[in-house]
């Protein structure tokens, strides 16, 4: 009895032969009784004078005993039929009253970012099941406006944060003459450090958002790509991609690509090795860097998490982008140490249903 519809259907099975018991074993019990009144034998009768003496007719105890029996048979059985009758009548009305929470149910299944508009909008008399219902309608209201106002804010802040910076870069690229020193330089470097802190934050803030509008996207072509955009630098990079199609986002998907790869040959030993390989439905980056404590594992998706870098080298967002796209994409995401030396990172998506 896991659902609530099989629990009303034996309910309401229990309370009609509960009702029905009491009154069959009720009515056969009187009947016996009453038979056996009917059924006494009558007191004798006096002689009377001139008249022989009739002895009083013999009373069907046996015929008693047989209607009694046969009654209490046939109680037994319509007893099993109300059992199976009721079952099944308690089964469908218990459907039936539970039709509008499966609605809600696969209302809430099918709610994305990118469908917030729907509502369940249920007819019918104002009980208690449609008080829920119009309780999650005002809910997805309340939802879809802090959706809105989410995506308004990341487009705002977007174009209001960039565009200083990239005025500011200009500024110091034309503004400053070349024999400041490095002071330009090292303005130069703060200002894209900047930029890359803050387009980070706003992918980040944008996976954790969801998904849009997701699509059909050949994952092999977005690894190829991305790590052929990749700068390698002394580091060699092996690429194994076997076809594979996922629903998502495909910027959100090069960007994971980018993250995991660019983060295995960041922090990778000179010289070194990265690994790419898709199969199966699972993305494994792996490469030969430096060791890493098992204890340090749960840090490496936090965000502003640094493990071996400094500030010039990252702003310790990589890997936690890595999995919110993953989780926005319904994936999961695992670390475990290399062979040798390093780190192996997995994420494995979901079937395209």
């Amino acid at each position: 009895m896991k659902t609530i519809r099989t629990r009303l259907a034996f309910t309401y099975t229990a309370l009609v032969l509960l009702t029905a018991a009491v009154l069959l074993v009720s009515v056969n019990v009187s009947l016996h009784h009453r038979l056996r009144v009917e059924t006494r034998p009558p007191a004798p009768v006096a002689p009377v004078l001139g008249r022989p003496i009739v002895p009083p007719p013999a009373p069907g105890r046996g015929l008693v005993e047989e209607v009694v029996t046969y009654q209490w048979e046939v109680t037994g059985v319509a007893i099993l039929v109300m059992a199976l009758v009721s079952l099944a009548v308690g089964w469908f009305f218990a459907g039936r009253m539970l039709r509008p929470v499966h609605r809600i149910t696969a209302t809430a299944r099918r709610l994305s970012l990118s469908n917030l508009h729907e509502r369940i909008a249920l007819a019918g008399p104002r009980d208690e099941l449609r008080e829920l219902a119009d309780t999650f309608d005002e809910m997805l209201a309340r939802l879809e406006r802090s959706v809105e106002g989410q995506r308004r804010f990341i487009a705002t802040a977007s174009h209001e944060l960039r565009t200083p910076l990239a005025v500011q870069r200009a500024a110091i690229e034309i503004g400053l003459p070349d024999d400041v020193g490095p002071i330009k330089g090292k303005l130069l470097a703060a200002n894209r450090r900047s930029e890359r802190l803050i387009d980070a934050l706003l992918v980040l803030a944008q996976a954790e958002h969801g998904l849009e509008a997701p699509e059909e996207v050949e994952l092999s072509e977005v690894v190829r790509l991305a790590v052929a955009e990749l700068d390698h630098g002394d580091v060699t990079v092996t690429v194994t991609a076997e076809p594979c199609t996922v629903l998502g986002d495909r910027t959100l998907l090069h960007r994971l690509v980018t993250n995991l790869a660019g983060n295995a040959v960041r922090h990778n030993v000179p010289g070194g090795t990265a690994e790419v390989t898709l199969a199966g439905g699972v993305l494994r980056v792996a490469n030969t860097g430096p060791h890493v404590p098992p204890e340090r594992f749960g840090d490496l998706f936090a965000p502003f998490r640094r493990i071996g870098t400094t500030r010039t080298q990252g702003a310790g967002l990589g890997l936690s982008i890595v999995a919110a796209i993953a989780r926005a994409h319904g994936a999961t995401t695992v670390a475990r140490p290399h062979p040798g030396g390093g780190l192996e990172l997995a994420v494995r998506f979901p079937p395209v249903s």
